[in-house]
């Protein structure tokens, strides 16, 4: 284990080094039970939290459970998912022939396809947003939970085993830590320096990761971050004031991404069986969205749909938040970005359509971006012995063709 904890801070601090200038028995008869897609387990914070935070206590930022949220008609009311309508991993539960994948905090929810454990506001550490979310040390212990709950449905140990590592994990977490819990607290900066705080933040990664492993987990899909100081509200915080994006954060997600792309590729070689998909051309991939909107089907990329203040930055999109009135598009589908921080259920479409297929593109212009270094794409973790494109389970949008 010493060797392990060393080998992988030493590759991050190496990476860090490098790139942060230039910007982790027998089931019985309840085997019918089971689905014929592996499950899908979800990890993360508000970009992929499908309604956990509307059961605690927490500040209205964090929450999504009231209009304008869901205003697209997908679901019948707002869920708590910070978006118009759907989000990736809801497409991405469609693509593996999945139900919509339940909320953990969802009373009598179903866990035999998997859960979503993740929280709007979530950080990899603990001290982001703390006492306000539910952390991703938090979300581990409550796998644990559901660990306990499917032995007694499945019938034993074994069954539930099988089933751990035939399932597929998906983590969409950090964004938090370096948006309020570092650029937001002067303490914190003070305590550590921006390499440092990387190094923090992936090797609490790290281990979350080592936990799921040691559990059974095999088979693992991770979104990195994007250009964090692109996003409205941080454009809106520049303290540059020239309408461009906030270089500091984006500089920490690219270091982020580096080091965790750096870390994974270790851990493929350190740990058996391990298999990931890991879409590192994120950062790009969205920006690209941000900069040249009519190459993807949009027509604004910088302002968000819903919002006050410049660019739609300052988050009062619904709900009982510090100013109650905000503006809303007319077109959401014309826009890259929800809210202040939150994409459009449009934009989830695209990121779940490039992660499942691996290649992309728009018929309107822009060459192909590819899924990264790796083998292996989404579909690929679900269905091993298949090849089943997404236009097998849903039609794709004419706009967009898979190659």
């Amino acid at each position: 284990m010493a060797y392990f904890v060393w080998l992988l801070t030493t590759t991050i601090a190496c990476v860090l080094f490098l790139n942060f200038q230039t910007t982790i028995a027998d089931g019985g008869g309840h085997e019918a039970l089971r689905s014929s897609s592996p499950p899908l387990f979800i990890f993360g914070d508000s970009t992929v939290d499908s309604g956990n935070n509307n059961f605690i206590e927490t500040i209205p930022e964090n929450k999504a459970n009231f209009e304008p949220y869901g205003l697209n008609g997908f679901f019948q009311e707002p869920t708590g998912r910070f978006s118009d309508g759907r989000i990736t991993v809801d497409y991405i539960a469609e693509y593996a022939k999945l139900p919509l994948i339940p909320p953990y905090n969802k009373p009598s929810a179903e866990y035999i396809h998997g859960v979503n454990f993740a929280s709007g506001g979530a950080g990899v550490l603990s001290s982001t947003n703390q006492g306000l979310v539910i952390d991703l040390k938090t979300q581990l212990k409550n796998f644990e939970e559901v660990y306990k709950s499917l032995t007694q449905k499945l019938g034993s140990k074994e069954a539930t085993n099988e089933m751990i590592s035939d399932a597929v994990y998906y983590i969409s977490i950090g964004s938090n830590d370096y948006m309020g819990g570092y650029l937001g607290n002067p303490t914190m900066q003070q305590l550590h320096p921006p390499q440092e705080f990387v190094t923090l933040v992936i090797s609490n990664l790290t281990f979350a990761i080592q936990e799921l492993y040691e559990k059974g987990a095999r088979k693992f899909a991770f979104l990195s971050l994007s250009a964090l100081g692109c996003v409205p509200a941080l454009r809106a915080a520049n303290p540059k004031a020239d309408g461009g994006c906030f270089e500091e954060a984006s500089a920490l997600a690219l270091a982020h991404n580096y080091a965790f792309s750096a870390l994974l590729s270790n851990l493929e070689t350190l740990l058996e069986g391990f298999k990931y998909v890991y879409s590192d051309y994120f950062y790009n991939w969205l920006n690209d969205r941000v900069n040249n909107p009519t190459h993807y089907g949009f027509k604004e990329g910088v302002n968000a749909c819903c919002g006050t203040g410049p660019y739609g930055g300052i988050f009062t999109c619904g709900g009982n938040k510090a100013v109650s009135e905000y503006q809303l598009c007319e077109n959401v589908s014309d826009y890259v970005f929800f809210d202040s921080f939150h994409a459009t259920e449009k934009v989830h479409q695209q990121l779940a359509e490039v992660m499942w297929e691996g290649t992309i593109f728009s018929l309107a212009a822009s060459p192909s971006v590819a899924i990264g270094p790796r083998s292996y794409n989404l579909k690929d973790l679900f269905f091993e012995k298949e090849k089943i494109t997404i236009a097998d389970v849903v039609d794709i949008d004419s706009g967009y063709q898979i190659i």
